[in-house]
């Protein structure tokens, strides 16, 4: 599943609907132009492991800092050139839009890293927004609208929705380290597109928030479910930079093959989880 590349464009979609702080704040990115940043990654995709590298410099554009990143050294994977040759441009300021990048010349196997590192941008974003200030302070903000990956050929339907749950954990002031739990969770009432009534049952515990219908051979295999985000995230409160940070995704889905377009006329459901753990820290 593409959950990936969803994920970063439901996050680019809900960063872009708030009023960033103009105050400074705990959470503050305080950027010097020039500074180089490594994170080493690893994942775990279902069964599939890997390790990889982001290597970045700050850089300065228009009057706005961020962080170009190029990626190397993935395990089990020869990068292409192309692949080499990526470039992705992140940044916690608050008036830098952060965007998913063309990745059409990627190697499939780097699309997760990178929309996994803007995933840990863009909670970074939300919270900020949150003016967070001391251990316990949370903040909820409700978004909830849908995000669509349909493209019409292949996906007639795909929506997600999801709202942010915010928690600042810790603040260490000796060591000058803050930590924040980001879950993306689905809201009371999710906003997705539900074209069958068996679609509207529960698959887990929460409300559906997610949803899939693929044209495959003259049939249609319709997925509906739940999904979740847990993200934790160590910052330094010296300039703000990202320390560390994981995530936990799980999804619980039900599937159906059908025979119409109504998804009326179905096959028997069968149950499935998906997980994915990853883990990224800055290299001293």
């Amino acid at each position: 599943m593409k959950y990936n590349v969803w994920l970063g464009l439901l996050l680019v979609t809900a960063v872009s609907t708030v009023t960033l702080f103009a105050a400074e704040s705990l959470l503050e990115r305080r950027y010097k132009d020039g500074e180089k940043l490594t994170y080493k990654m690893h994942g775990l995709n279902n069964n599939w492991k890997y390790e990889i590298q982001a290597n970045g410099v700050v850089m300065e554009s228009g009057g706005k800092l961020f962080e170009e990143y190029g990626w190397t050294g993935m395990t089990g994977i020869d990068l292409s050139a192309a692949s080499l040759a990526f470039r992705q441009k992140l940044s916690l300021s608050p008036n830098f839009t952060l965007t998913v990048p063309d990745l059409s010349k990627v190697q499939p196997q780097m699309i997760g890293p990178i929309t996994d590192l803007l995933t840990f941008y863009a909670d970074m974003q939300v919270a900020q927004h949150g003016q967070l200030s001391k251990a316990g302070d949370h903040y909820y903000f409700k978004h909830g609208a849908p995000n669509s990956w349909a493209d019409g050929a292949y996906y007639v339907l795909g929506q997600d929705s999801i709202d942010f749950d915010v928690t600042l954990t810790k603040v260490d002031a000796a060591n000058k380290i803050a930590d924040l739990n980001v879950r993306h969770v689905p809201p009371q009432n999710p906003e997705i597109k539900l074209p069958a009534e068996w679609m509207r049952k529960p698959v887990a515990d929460t409300p559906n928030n997610w949803v899939e219908v693929a044209k495959q051979d003259g049939k249609y295999i319709a997925e509906v479910g739940k999904e979740t985000f847990d993200v934790k995230i160590s910052v330094d409160l010296t300039d703000g930079k990202i320390l560390a940070a994981g995530l936990e995704n799980p999804v619980e889905v039900l599937k159906r093959e059908c025979t119409d377009e109504e998804l009326t006329k179905c096959g028997e459901g069968t149950r499935s989880r998906t997980f994915r753990k990853v883990d990224i820290e800055l290299v001293r």
